[in-house]
């Protein structure tokens, strides 16, 4: 049985760079889908597809994602193509939102592998000051925001320890996984 990785976690705690390490590891790594969002390509760093308000409302209507959301004054949503992989027996990972854990788990009910990335507050401070998009009180509050998450996992989530480098989050990934016979650890990049 393939898995629905659904990786959650607070901004900073460093998703985009381990969904873009998974997408380089090209040969040995689950897929990783890309989210649709209703904001521009170059917004943010993460590798999404950038859709207009009414072109992402017109793909809802036909059934073109398999799950959606609003959050941030955006649509998100990942495509019906991730059911396609996961029939073919291909691993999926997905960027996904906490607050709509509940309809993914409706959906994909067994195959869904809910995994919750952690970052301890000294270094979710020093990325967040690092990558420049916020202010220090932005910061600030993102920090209690990030606190808060810790507080409320949700419940079965896999915990994944992000305060080391990323290959040995990539290690610490594919042990959570199941199917971890598929990649083998020396195939991490």
């Amino acid at each position: 049985m393939a898995y629905l990785i659904y990786l959650m976690g607070p901004s900073g705690s460093g998703k985009d760079s381990l969904l873009a390490a998974l997408r380089a590891d090209a040969d040995s790594a689950p897929l990783v889908a890309h989210r649709y969002i209703t904001r521009p390509a170059d917004a943010g760093c993460e590798n999404h597809i950038a859709l207009s308000e009414r072109e992402f409302l017109r793909r809802r209507a036909k059934g073109l994602f398999a799950l959606d959301w609003q959050a941030h004054q955006h649509h998100y949503a990942f495509g019906i193509e991730v059911d396609l992989w996961l029939l073919q027996g291909i691993d999926v990972v997905v960027n996904g939102s906490r607050a709509h854990l509940p309809q993914a788990q409706q959906r994909y009910g067994a195959q869904l592998l809910p995994v919750c990335l952690q970052v301890s507050t000294d270094i979710l401070r020093q990325r967040l000051h690092n990558r420049g998009r916020e202010s220090a009180n932005q910061i600030e509050q993102r920090l209690v925001r990030a606190a808060e998450y810790q507080q409320h996992l949700p419940p079965h989530c896999r915990l994944l320890d992000n305060d080391g480098n990323l290959d040995a989050t990539l290690a610490a990934l594919f042990a959570l996984l199941p199917s971890s016979t598929k990649y083998p650890q020396d195939a991490i990049p």
